[in-house]
């Protein structure tokens, strides 16, 4: 059965992850982009609610696919995408694919999740799909379709999205790929900051990560630090 999907990310219109997502999609029927403009990471589940967004059909470099470019963040243009310009509710949400993982604690900030997550409340399934910084994107691009084909006939729970990892690492290392993963307590970099008197009286922080890889077995972090593909589930908050 043919499909109506949207896609959405928080990297922009233009990035690469949403442009490969966006062909993949196509084996499966229609395809509608809205997307930011510019880059919106760690937007979270955040609305434009004082205030305007603007919304331009603009081209996209995947023939046959309907995209349109927004000044808001990722949940406005699910919001958009459902209520105004799709002229029927799609079928399933796909948000992605994000340039970094969307794993652990960091999943609260993402606002590839929270996308997803709005199209939970639209009442929509909704699968978010992320990949590591590193080694390119290779295990992704071998494994993409065939992991669609799987996760698009998921059914999560009735406060759930599916949320899909891709590690960094060659094919030579990867491991395959394991399932229900829960959301780590962990995160792949631990902050600390320096702060440095400024002549005003205020003061200046900088943010340093520190890499960590402790994390729970069973975890989603901890399936991409040992080289599979990460599936499992995130809740809503109610």
């Amino acid at each position: 059965m043919s499909k109506k999907i949207l896609i959405t990310n928080d990297d922009g219109i233009k990035s690469s992850g949403i442009i490969r997502l966006a062909k993949a999609a196509q084996k499966y029927g229609e395809v509608w982009v809205v997307a930011p403009e510019s880059q919106r990471s760690a937007a979270s589940h955040s609305l434009t609610l004082h205030g305007t967004f603007d919304v331009y059909e603009t081209d996209f470099p995947v023939e046959g696919v309907k995209a349109y470019a927004i000044s808001g963040t990722p949940a406005d243009c699910i919001r958009v995408g459902v209520l105004n310009l799709m002229p029927e509710k799609p079928d399933v949400i796909f948000t992605g694919i994000n340039f970094g993982y969307n794993a652990g604690s960091d999943v609260q900030y993402s606002a590839t999740v929270g996308a997803a997550l709005e199209g939970l409340f639209q009442g929509i399934p909704s699968i978010a799909f992320s990949e590591g910084t590193n080694d390119g994107y290779i295990i992704t691009d071998l494994y993409l379709e065939r992991i669609i084909d799987e996760v698009i006939g998921m059914k999560a729970g009735d406060n759930q999205i599916i949320n899909v990892n891709f590690p960094t690492c060659k094919p030579e290392e990867f491991k395959g790929v394991l399932y229900d993963r829960f959301v780590s307590k962990g995160c792949i970099y631990r902050d600390t900051y320096d702060s440095t008197p400024l002549p005003d009286g205020g003061t200046r922080y900088e943010v340093h990560g520190h890499y960590n890889e402790d994390v729970e077995e069973g975890s989603d972090l901890r399936a991409l630090f040992d080289n599979y593909i990460s599936i499992g589930v995130v809740n809503n908050l109610c």
